[in-house]
């Protein structure tokens, strides 16, 4: 008790505050001049990217050794101030919970990498792309919600870094780097639907070709750490029969950000190849009074059904 008294008065007294508050000030000084003259050597001629990332790793470095230097200057040769800091910072781990799960999201993320910063990501309800990575939160610009497509709605959310360990998070932008989009299209039942078929083939080679070359080596890039395999890249359209027609179903690959764009372009070819053909009309629920015995087939009409049951079964 003596002891810890005597290191309070040592500490307190006015010589020992003035050194020390000066050495604090020359170690900020001297890690605010480093921090710059490196900000200057490697920035210049990056692209914004690029500069980014060395602002994040410059401040990530230099703020803790700031922290442990001034640390140093202050509670150098106390191990009454160090035992006292001890229980301190057990009953600050108790206090700031939340904080410090966020701080372990944060080492996570720089770690094991499952998101950085200009990827399209989906955590729990939220989606967008990764603008800014902090210490206890990631910044996203958001997508979605009331804007359809996977659309910038403009506003920016922040997600503290622990939610890392309890919500699912995709990644759109990891590994395969694209993205399987389905456009559905119905026809009537009276339409051609092979020619529709083809049609919607045709437009889906068309669009999607160039890609599939592309995604099969990134595939094979994306193979060497994940276990994604795929035995057909290519455009398909598969066929399917709904209550008011035959659903064809046009299944490409695309990049994240361009799925709107890519719709647009095929759903405008397929207008345009319908309209050429009086055979192939687009379904939608309407309400229409059927005639079997003048529209159904000959084999299906009453007068075909009643001819084929035996003289005895009529009696």
């Amino acid at each position: 008790m003596d002891n810890l008294e005597t290191l309070s008065d040592q500490f307190f007294s006015g010589q020992f505050l003035e050194s020390k508050i000066f050495y604090t000030i020359l170690a900020i000084v001297f890690f605010w001049v480093i921090r710059r003259l490196i900000l200057i050597v490697f920035l210049r001629g990056k692209d914004v990217q690029v500069q980014y990332r060395i602002r994040k790793t410059v401040a990530y470095s230099t703020y803790p050794l700031a922290f442990l230097v001034i640390g140093r200057i202050w509670f150098a040769g106390f191990q009454a101030v160090s035992t006292y800091l001890g229980l301190l910072s057990a009953g600050l781990a108790i206090a700031l919970q939340t904080p410090l799960i966020n701080l372990a999201g944060w080492a996570f993320i720089l770690w094991r990498q499952p998101l950085k910063v200009g990827d399209r990501v989906q955590l729990g309800d939220n989606r967008g792309d990764v603008i800014d990575q902090r210490i206890f939160m990631f910044s996203l610009m958001e997508i979605g919600n009331w804007v359809d497509s996977d659309q910038s709605t403009g506003r920016i959310i922040h997600i503290p870094n622990g939610k890392i360990f309890t919500d699912v998070l995709a990644n759109y932008s990891q590994g395969f780097q694209y993205i399987w989009n389905e456009i559905p299209v119905l026809v009537t039942f009276e339409s051609d639907w092979r020619k529709a078929k083809q049609l919607l083939d045709d437009i889906a080679q068309r669009h999607g070709t160039s890609l599939s070359d592309s995604a099969a080596r990134k595939l094979r890039e994306a193979a060497k750490k994940f276990m994604i395999f795929y035995s057909k890249l290519t455009p398909m359209v598969y066929t399917t029969v709904k209550d008011c027609g035959v659903m064809l179903t046009i299944r490409y690959l695309c990049e994240p950000r361009r799925r709107r764009g890519s719709e647009q372009e095929i759903w405008e070819d397929i207008l345009d190849a319908f309209a050429a053909h009086d055979d192939i009309d687009f379904a939608y629920p309407t309400q229409r009074f059927y005639h079997n015995d003048t529209e159904g087939k000959p084999g299906t009409r009453p007068e075909a059904i009643y001819s084929s049951v035996s003289p005895a079964k009529q009696v």
